[in-house]
């Protein structure tokens, strides 16, 4: 991942920079034929956040430019086995700077809401999944319910 970052300049085209004023922007770099991997250029606007979800796989993510947000959460009670009753917990708090890469993986499910708070300015980051993320768990963390919700991407 350190290296993609680095030579983001030299393949990543304008259409994987594209933003939406409504919500942060996932751009597909490479999707995978067998849906193995797949990898996103992810456009943050200040103000702009995930739900809290998981991912169902392990993941490696890399900051091109900006400053993203990681906020963590975890299960009070161990392993997630239902959508109800699920109790969770804020965790760390983790600022990654232009070059930081992160790294997750699916057991336990890795939970978090990623962003980029208002006062900061906009985010490209560069995510590979090993399947084709176009769907995560999407959690209530007031009502302790998750739901599988389908992921779009733009197609580059």
């Amino acid at each position: 991942m350190a290296r993609l970052i680095g030579a983001a300049g030299g393949f990543l085209k304008p259409s994987h920079h594209r933003s939406d004023p409504a919500h942060y922007a996932r751009n597909a770099i490479y999707l995978a034929p067998d849906r193995s991997l797949s990898l996103y250029a992810l456009v943050w606007l200040p103000g702009q956040w995930t739900p809290v979800h998981d991912h169902g796989t392990w993941g490696v993510v890399g900051v091109v430019e900006g400053m993203l947000e990681e906020r963590a959460y975890m299960s009070i009670d161990g392993e997630i086995h239902s959508d109800h009753a699920i109790r969770l917990k804020r965790g760390g708090l983790v600022l990654l700077p232009p070059g930081a890469v992160s790294t997750f993986v699916p057991n336990p499910d890795h939970i978090h809401k990623t962003g980029v708070p208002p006062e900061r300015s906009r985010v490209v980051s560069l995510h590979l999944y090993g399947r084709m993320m176009n769907s995560f768990h999407e959690y209530d963390v007031d009502r302790g319910t998750r739901r599988l919700i389908d992921l779009p991407h733009q197609e580059s």
